[in-house]
């Protein structure tokens, strides 16, 4: 293909993309991510690490636009039968874990990933957008949620392909 045949398609509205073609900033969002820390910062206090040093979690964003996001305190204690857990275990389980996935966006303007929430299992957030500020270092992704007593961090390594 030359010069003026790649002028003809463009002409005709179809574009190519090139080999070492700009990737966009929701291009680097796509892929699978492991949870390096979990921390909450209270606008009247110190720092705390929500689910303890050594959080589990993935978060995956796909090119479609979808994602969804697993957290989990490790060292929760096992119920038996969740079917007849008891109030305080059943607390138990929604406390230590988040659950949820949908459809997402990016506002590169003011650097913020939009999760527009479709399902989880904390039943008020089916129908929201969760909106965080994003920033990425290297390998990580660092995601911010702005709290009505203070800001939540989520830092995120991508996990190999």
């Amino acid at each position: 293909m030359d010069r003026r045949d790649v002028i003809g398609l463009i002409g005709l509205g179809v574009t190519a993309t090139c080999a070492g073609a700009a990737s966009t900033v929701r291009d680097r969002f796509a892929g699978v991510w492991k949870l390096i820390s979990y921390e909450n910062k209270p606008n009247d206090g110190e720092v705390f690490q929500v689910y303890g040093p050594n959080p589990v979690g993935r978060i995956t964003y796909d090119k479609a636009g979808r994602m969804s996001a697993l957290l989990m305190r490790p060292g929760r204690k096992a119920i038996a039968n969740p079917r007849s857990a008891t109030v305080e275990e059943l607390r138990e389980i929604q406390s230590g874990f988040v659950a949820y996935f949908g459809t997402y966006d990016v506002d590169e303007a003011s650097r913020t990933v939009i999760h527009h929430v479709q399902a989880a299992l904390n039943p008020s957030w089916p129908g929201t957008d969760l909106r965080r500020t994003y920033e990425f270092s290297e390998n990580r992704l660092t995601l911010r949620a702005m709290q009505p007593n203070g800001v939540l961090t989520l830092v995120w390594e991508r996990e190999p392909d």
